[in-house]
């Protein structure tokens, strides 16, 4: 009989909130043609999203906007693949650590 591994890829992601450190999930999701927008979730709610929202527009030079979400709490969308952008911006702003963010998408 071959055994194979039960590795669930989709296993952490249930329960976010179970353990204490939340993630910070950075998605691309594919606009028409070669359009995309990046979304933030996840971000402590604590913290002025709006200010934070503000502060990728001016750095990144892009257009973004604060979407509330039941799921997901407050989302910051950003226009473009800002991904990487994202990242460093939130380490180096000390607003999350490396670890607890997650780069999802192509």
């Amino acid at each position: 009989d071959v055994q194979f591994n039960n590795f669930d890829a989709f296993d952490d992601a249930a329960d976010g909130n179970a353990q204490g450190e939340d993630k910070v999930h950075v998605r691309v999701q594919q606009r028409n043609g070669r359009k995309c927008i990046t979304t933030v979730a996840g971000l402590a709610d604590d913290l002025d999203v709006k200010r934070i929202c503000k502060a990728f527009k001016k750095n990144f030079s892009c257009n973004g906007a604060v979407q509330k979400d039941e799921d997901a709490g407050e989302v910051i969308q950003l226009s473009g693949d800002q991904r990487t952008n994202v990242k460093s911006f939130l380490v180096d702003q000390e607003i999350c650590l490396n670890d607890s963010i997650v780069l999802h998408g192509f």
